[in-house]
Protein backbone atom coordinates (compact mmCIF):
# COMPACT_ATOMS: atom_id res chain seq x y z
CA UNK A 1 0.00 0.00 0.00
CA UNK A 2 0.98 3.38 -0.69
CA UNK A 3 -0.21 5.09 1.95
CA UNK A 4 1.20 2.29 4.47
CA UNK A 5 4.61 3.89 6.27
CA UNK A 6 6.80 1.80 8.67
CA UNK A 7 9.14 2.52 10.66
CA UNK A 8 13.12 1.79 10.33
CA UNK A 9 13.90 -2.04 10.46
CA UNK A 10 14.66 -2.47 14.13
CA UNK A 11 17.58 -4.60 13.56
CA UNK A 12 19.49 -2.50 10.76
CA UNK A 13 22.07 -0.21 12.37
CA UNK A 14 23.30 0.69 15.88
CA UNK A 15 20.31 2.26 17.91
CA UNK A 16 22.07 5.59 18.34
CA UNK A 17 22.30 6.16 14.62
CA UNK A 18 19.61 6.37 11.89
CA UNK A 19 16.77 9.24 11.71
CA UNK A 20 16.11 11.63 14.91
CA UNK A 21 12.42 10.26 15.25
CA UNK A 22 10.48 9.01 17.75
CA UNK A 23 11.22 4.71 17.84
CA UNK A 24 12.20 5.04 14.22
CA UNK A 25 9.33 6.02 13.02
CA UNK A 26 8.95 7.97 8.96
CA UNK A 27 9.23 11.78 9.45
CA UNK A 28 6.36 13.55 7.33
CA UNK A 29 3.89 15.79 7.72
CA UNK A 30 1.83 13.75 5.01
CA UNK A 31 -1.00 13.12 7.53
CA UNK A 32 -3.44 11.04 4.31
CA UNK A 33 -0.11 8.55 5.47
CA UNK A 34 -0.80 8.41 9.22
CA UNK A 35 -3.37 7.61 12.08
CA UNK A 36 -0.88 8.68 14.98
CA UNK A 37 1.63 11.90 14.65
CA UNK A 38 4.35 12.22 17.30
CA UNK A 39 4.50 16.08 17.62
CA UNK A 40 7.03 17.88 19.68
CA UNK A 41 6.39 21.33 21.20
CA UNK A 42 9.72 22.23 22.63
CA UNK A 43 8.40 25.25 24.88
CA UNK A 44 9.03 25.87 28.25
CA UNK A 45 8.39 29.80 28.37
CA UNK A 46 5.32 29.55 31.45
CA UNK A 47 7.19 27.45 34.17
CA UNK A 48 7.24 29.18 37.47
CA UNK A 49 10.48 27.16 38.85
CA UNK A 50 13.12 25.27 36.92
CA UNK A 51 13.44 25.66 33.36
CA UNK A 52 14.47 23.46 30.64
CA UNK A 53 11.31 21.67 29.33
CA UNK A 54 12.08 22.66 26.04
CA UNK A 55 14.37 19.65 25.72
CA UNK A 56 11.87 17.40 26.44
CA UNK A 57 11.15 16.57 23.09
CA UNK A 58 14.45 15.86 21.77
CA UNK A 59 15.59 13.83 24.80
CA UNK A 60 12.30 11.67 24.92
CA UNK A 61 13.35 10.72 20.81
CA UNK A 62 16.64 10.03 22.30
CA UNK A 63 15.19 7.80 24.76
CA UNK A 64 13.34 5.90 22.52
CA UNK A 65 16.25 4.67 20.80
CA UNK A 66 16.00 1.94 23.37
CA UNK A 67 12.39 0.83 21.98
CA UNK A 68 11.66 -2.27 19.94
CA UNK A 69 8.19 -2.60 17.91
CA UNK A 70 7.34 -5.35 20.00
CA UNK A 71 6.02 -5.76 23.50
CA UNK A 72 8.15 -7.67 26.35
CA UNK A 73 5.06 -9.29 27.83
CA UNK A 74 3.28 -12.16 26.05
CA UNK A 75 0.03 -11.08 25.81
CA UNK A 76 1.06 -7.71 24.54
CA UNK A 77 3.29 -8.93 21.92
CA UNK A 78 1.23 -7.41 18.77
CA UNK A 79 3.55 -4.68 17.45
CA UNK A 80 1.44 -1.51 17.64
CA UNK A 81 2.43 -0.17 13.86
CA UNK A 82 1.36 -3.43 12.52
CA UNK A 83 -2.05 -2.00 13.71
CA UNK A 84 -1.73 1.88 14.03
CA UNK A 85 0.29 4.08 10.84
CA UNK A 86 2.33 6.09 13.30
CA UNK A 87 4.36 9.08 12.12
CA UNK A 88 6.84 11.54 13.61
CA UNK A 89 5.59 15.05 12.28
CA UNK A 90 8.54 16.83 13.99
CA UNK A 91 8.53 19.77 16.30
CA UNK A 92 6.28 22.90 16.09
CA UNK A 93 7.72 26.08 15.67
CA UNK A 94 7.75 28.03 18.47
CA UNK A 95 8.48 31.66 19.15
CA UNK A 96 10.55 31.66 22.79
CA UNK A 97 9.24 34.50 25.00
CA UNK A 98 5.76 35.03 22.79
CA UNK A 99 3.17 32.64 24.79
CA UNK A 100 0.53 33.28 21.96
CA UNK A 101 2.39 33.02 18.87
CA UNK A 102 3.12 30.19 20.03
CA UNK A 103 -0.30 29.34 21.15
CA UNK A 104 -1.28 29.88 17.24
CA UNK A 105 1.53 28.06 15.99
CA UNK A 106 0.53 24.32 18.36
CA UNK A 107 -3.37 24.80 17.72
CA UNK A 108 -3.37 25.06 14.34
CA UNK A 109 -0.89 22.12 13.90
CA UNK A 110 -3.05 20.05 16.18
CA UNK A 111 -6.00 21.10 13.72
CA UNK A 112 -4.52 19.98 10.96
CA UNK A 113 -4.37 16.46 12.41
CA UNK A 114 -8.11 16.32 13.92
CA UNK A 115 -9.29 17.77 10.56
CA UNK A 116 -7.32 14.61 9.25
CA UNK A 117 -8.50 12.50 11.67
CA UNK A 118 -5.17 12.08 12.94
CA UNK A 119 -4.56 11.14 16.95
CA UNK A 120 -1.88 14.07 18.17
CA UNK A 121 0.68 12.14 20.64
CA UNK A 122 1.94 15.61 21.70
CA UNK A 123 5.82 15.79 23.66
CA UNK A 124 6.17 18.64 25.74
CA UNK A 125 7.06 20.92 26.78
CA UNK A 126 6.03 22.83 29.85
CA UNK A 127 2.53 21.79 30.76
CA UNK A 128 1.12 25.03 29.22
CA UNK A 129 1.91 22.65 25.99
CA UNK A 130 -1.54 21.20 26.32
CA UNK A 131 -4.16 24.15 26.26
CA UNK A 132 -3.89 24.95 22.68
CA UNK A 133 -4.23 21.16 22.23
CA UNK A 134 -7.37 20.67 23.47
CA UNK A 135 -8.55 24.09 22.07
CA UNK A 136 -8.29 22.55 18.79
CA UNK A 137 -9.17 18.86 19.46
CA UNK A 138 -12.91 20.89 21.03
CA UNK A 139 -12.91 22.17 17.54
CA UNK A 140 -13.24 18.86 16.45
CA UNK A 141 -14.62 16.79 19.42
CA UNK A 142 -16.53 18.98 21.35
CA UNK A 143 -16.11 18.78 25.38
CA UNK A 144 -13.81 16.38 26.31
CA UNK A 145 -13.30 14.35 29.31
CA UNK A 146 -9.58 14.71 30.71
CA UNK A 147 -7.74 11.77 32.49
CA UNK A 148 -4.60 13.82 34.21
CA UNK A 149 -2.13 12.29 35.81
CA UNK A 150 -0.04 14.82 37.86
CA UNK A 151 1.68 16.03 41.03
CA UNK A 152 -0.46 19.33 40.58
CA UNK A 153 -3.78 20.14 39.61
CA UNK A 154 -3.16 22.92 36.92
CA UNK A 155 -6.28 25.21 38.44
CA UNK A 156 -4.58 27.89 39.63
CA UNK A 157 -6.57 31.40 38.55
CA UNK A 158 -4.71 33.27 36.73
CA UNK A 159 -4.54 37.53 35.91
CA UNK A 160 -5.89 39.50 33.24
CA UNK A 161 -1.95 40.56 33.16
CA UNK A 162 -0.76 37.14 32.90
CA UNK A 163 -3.63 34.83 31.79
CA UNK A 164 -1.39 32.02 31.20
CA UNK A 165 1.60 29.83 33.55
CA UNK A 166 1.70 25.81 33.15
CA UNK A 167 -0.35 26.17 36.42
CA UNK A 168 -3.60 27.75 34.93
CA UNK A 169 -4.11 25.23 32.07
CA UNK A 170 -6.68 23.36 32.80
CA UNK A 171 -8.67 26.47 34.84
CA UNK A 172 -8.50 28.44 31.62
CA UNK A 173 -9.96 24.78 29.82
CA UNK A 174 -12.65 24.52 32.20
CA UNK A 175 -13.76 28.09 31.62
CA UNK A 176 -13.53 28.02 27.94
CA UNK A 177 -15.72 24.91 27.83
CA UNK A 178 -12.92 22.57 26.19
CA UNK A 179 -13.54 19.53 29.24
CA UNK A 180 -15.91 18.56 31.26
CA UNK A 181 -14.70 18.41 35.09
CA UNK A 182 -17.65 15.86 36.06
CA UNK A 183 -16.29 13.47 33.67
CA UNK A 184 -12.70 14.34 34.47
CA UNK A 185 -10.37 12.44 36.47
CA UNK A 186 -6.85 13.69 38.15
CA UNK A 187 -4.65 11.16 39.61
CA UNK A 188 -1.42 11.65 41.69
CA UNK A 189 -2.28 14.92 43.14
CA UNK A 190 0.18 16.04 45.82
CA UNK A 191 2.51 18.00 47.79
CA UNK A 192 2.31 21.60 49.31
CA UNK A 193 2.49 23.61 46.29
CA UNK A 194 -1.03 21.56 45.89
CA UNK A 195 -2.61 21.45 48.85
CA UNK A 196 -4.66 24.42 49.18
CA UNK A 197 -6.30 24.20 45.68
CA UNK A 198 -7.22 20.50 46.08
CA UNK A 199 -11.14 21.19 47.90
CA UNK A 200 -11.20 24.41 44.93
CA UNK A 201 -10.71 21.76 42.37
CA UNK A 202 -13.24 19.11 43.67
CA UNK A 203 -15.30 21.93 43.82
CA UNK A 204 -15.47 22.53 40.34
CA UNK A 205 -16.30 19.40 39.77
CA UNK A 206 -13.15 17.49 39.05
CA UNK A 207 -12.62 13.87 40.67
CA UNK A 208 -9.22 13.99 42.32
CA UNK A 209 -7.04 11.09 43.60
CA UNK A 210 -4.36 12.36 45.75
CA UNK A 211 -1.06 10.82 45.99
CA UNK A 212 -1.93 9.61 49.23
CA UNK A 213 -5.43 8.46 48.39
CA UNK A 214 -4.03 6.34 45.54
CA UNK A 215 -1.40 4.71 47.93
CA UNK A 216 -4.16 3.16 49.88
CA UNK A 217 -6.49 2.29 46.71
CA UNK A 218 -4.11 1.04 44.49
CA UNK A 219 -3.67 0.82 40.75
CA UNK A 220 -6.71 -1.77 40.30
CA UNK A 221 -9.18 0.87 42.31
CA UNK A 222 -8.30 4.21 41.00
CA UNK A 223 -8.52 2.68 37.21
CA UNK A 224 -12.60 1.58 37.92
CA UNK A 225 -12.63 5.21 39.06
CA UNK A 226 -11.09 6.21 36.15
CA UNK A 227 -13.55 4.03 34.13
CA UNK A 228 -16.70 4.66 35.56
CA UNK A 229 -16.44 8.52 35.36
CA UNK A 230 -14.81 8.94 31.90
CA UNK A 231 -17.13 9.92 29.02
CA UNK A 232 -16.00 9.37 25.17
CA UNK A 233 -14.03 11.71 23.84
CA UNK A 234 -11.25 11.99 26.36
CA UNK A 235 -7.95 13.42 26.42
CA UNK A 236 -5.14 12.18 28.39
CA UNK A 237 -2.29 14.50 29.74
CA UNK A 238 0.81 13.24 31.90
CA UNK A 239 3.04 15.06 33.29
CA UNK A 240 6.11 13.71 34.50
CA UNK A 241 6.08 14.95 37.61
CA UNK A 242 3.09 12.61 38.67
CA UNK A 243 6.03 10.04 39.12
CA UNK A 244 8.42 10.13 42.29
CA UNK A 245 11.40 11.61 41.93
CA UNK A 246 13.51 8.96 42.68
CA UNK A 247 12.09 7.37 39.55
CA UNK A 248 11.57 10.31 37.46
CA UNK A 249 14.18 13.17 38.44
CA UNK A 250 13.89 15.27 35.75
CA UNK A 251 11.59 17.36 35.61
CA UNK A 252 10.84 21.05 36.50
CA UNK A 253 8.71 21.28 40.19
CA UNK A 254 9.14 17.75 41.67
CA UNK A 255 7.04 15.98 44.30
CA UNK A 256 8.19 13.69 46.65
CA UNK A 257 5.88 10.52 47.44
CA UNK A 258 5.04 9.96 43.90
CA UNK A 259 3.51 6.61 41.64
CA UNK A 260 6.77 4.48 41.05
CA UNK A 261 7.33 4.01 37.24
CA UNK A 262 5.54 0.42 37.21
CA UNK A 263 2.22 2.08 38.64
CA UNK A 264 2.03 4.55 35.70
CA UNK A 265 2.89 2.30 33.05
CA UNK A 266 0.00 0.12 34.71
CA UNK A 267 -2.12 2.88 34.77
CA UNK A 268 -1.34 3.67 30.98
CA UNK A 269 -2.15 0.24 30.35
CA UNK A 270 -5.44 0.37 31.96
CA UNK A 271 -6.71 3.24 29.61
CA UNK A 272 -7.62 0.32 26.57
CA UNK A 273 -10.86 0.47 25.89
CA UNK A 274 -11.63 3.95 26.31
CA UNK A 275 -11.70 6.20 23.07
CA UNK A 276 -9.09 8.68 22.99
CA UNK A 277 -8.56 11.61 20.54
CA UNK A 278 -5.54 12.59 22.09
CA UNK A 279 -2.22 12.56 24.34
CA UNK A 280 0.57 14.30 26.01
CA UNK A 281 3.44 13.68 28.42
CA UNK A 282 4.91 16.88 29.80
CA UNK A 283 7.41 18.47 31.97
CA UNK A 284 10.47 16.35 30.98
CA UNK A 285 13.75 18.22 31.57
CA UNK A 286 16.67 16.38 30.82
CA UNK A 287 18.97 18.27 32.69
CA UNK A 288 17.65 18.06 35.95
CA UNK A 289 17.89 13.86 34.84
CA UNK A 290 19.74 10.98 35.98
CA UNK A 291 21.19 8.35 33.69
CA UNK A 292 18.10 9.66 31.23
CA UNK A 293 16.10 7.51 33.41
CA UNK A 294 13.15 10.23 33.24
CA UNK A 295 13.20 10.31 29.87
CA UNK A 296 13.31 6.75 29.41
CA UNK A 297 10.03 6.68 31.48
CA UNK A 298 8.51 9.05 28.94
CA UNK A 299 9.31 7.17 25.74
CA UNK A 300 7.78 4.09 26.91
CA UNK A 301 4.75 5.91 28.55
CA UNK A 302 4.46 6.58 25.41
CA UNK A 303 5.08 3.31 23.34
CA UNK A 304 2.39 2.03 26.41
CA UNK A 305 -0.27 4.64 24.98
CA UNK A 306 0.44 3.63 21.10
CA UNK A 307 -0.20 0.11 22.34
CA UNK A 308 -3.42 0.94 23.92
CA UNK A 309 -4.30 2.58 20.92
CA UNK A 310 -3.26 -0.30 18.78
CA UNK A 311 -5.36 -3.02 21.09
CA UNK A 312 -8.56 -0.52 21.51
CA UNK A 313 -8.86 -0.20 17.88
CA UNK A 314 -8.58 -3.75 16.93
CA UNK A 315 -10.86 -5.20 19.52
Amino acid sequence: MTDRLYPEEWQRGPRYGGAYTFARCPATRDLSKADVAIVGVPMDMMVLYRSGARFGPRAIRDASGQLRPHHWEPAMLEPPFDTLRVVDYGDVEVFPGYIEQTYEKVQSAIALMAEADVIPVVLGGDHGTTLPVLRALAKKHGKMSLVHFDAHPDFWESTPERPYHHGTVFRRATEEGLIDPASSIQIGIRGSISANLIEETRAAGFHVITGSEFALQGTGEALKDLHRIVKAPVYVSLDIDCVDPAFAPGTGTPEVAGLTSREIVDLVRGLSGIETVGFDVVEVAPAYDSAEITSLLAANLVFEFLLVLAATRAG
